[in-house]
């Protein structure tokens, strides 16, 4: 008869060999451990210094887009002024009666219907409550 089993000898050479490869693989294991540690804490400090840069750059972009919008206000505020003087110099140089209340009426148009509005009455009081 053919005998298939191993011999006592090779079993324990193979636990030999197989706790040793689990030997080896735990010491390297616990050796590579500090090193990941490291590892990871720089990729860490990496991730943060670029969220840093994105969250510096997002702060400049937005000065330059506030300080766009402010001068295109700027442009707009002189614009409107050239405008007023012109149609001061049109109406005689003089700021009248007549031009002041027409002022106050283009004005009118830009409210909006939750806007409260003062009119100063005869006796130089306001309305305090109106019905629409």
């Amino acid at each position: 008869m053919y005998n298939d089993s191993p011999s006592p000898s090779t079993v324990a050479k193979f636990c030999a060999i197989g706790a040793a490869i689990i030997l080896v693989l735990v010491v390297l294991f616990a050796a590579g451990c500090p090193a990941y540690n490291v590892w990871q804490k720089e990729m860490k400090g990496k991730a943060a210094l670029a969220e840093a840069e994105n969250a510096r750059q997002v702060t400049v972009e937005q000065a330059k887009a506030d300080l766009e919008a402010e001068k295109l206000n700027a442009q707009s505020e002189i614009a409107r002024a050239q405008g007023a003087a012109e149609a001061i110099e049109i109406e005689g140089g003089n700021l009248t009666e007549t031009y002041i209340k027409y002022l106050w009426v283009r004005q009118q148009g830009s409210l909006s219907e939750a806007d409260k509005v003062y009119i100063p009455t005869e006796a130089g009081l306001p309305i305090l409550e109106a019905r629409k």
